[in-house]
């Protein structure tokens, strides 16, 4: 199956990268709200796959801070991943 880069959500892309490097960093969704100074609803809403996802670069910036990462990691695509899903 061929995906095209341009077809992909980058809110939902950006939400499933915020997931996979909080959980690498070994932190809770509360954990990372509180770092970034934001509810932990709204982390939960944004990593959920049904959740509206709204952030503004200035929270990926902080995310990225606090997840020690640097902000391009965010936006990586791992098409292999979007295969299987």
């Amino acid at each position: 199956m061929s995906i095209n880069k341009y077809e992909i959500n980058i809110y939902e892309q950006i939400a499933r990268n915020i997931k996979k490097y909080r959980k690498e960093a070994g932190i809770t969704q509360a954990e990372l709200a509180e770092k970034i100074g934001v509810s932990h609803e709204f982390i939960r809403r944004n990593e959920s796959k049904k959740g509206k996802k709204s952030f503004s670069v200035d929270t990926i910036w902080k995310i990225s801070i606090a997840l020690d990462i640097q902000p391009g990691k965010l936006f990586e695509i791992d098409l292999d991943e979007l295969v299987q899903q």
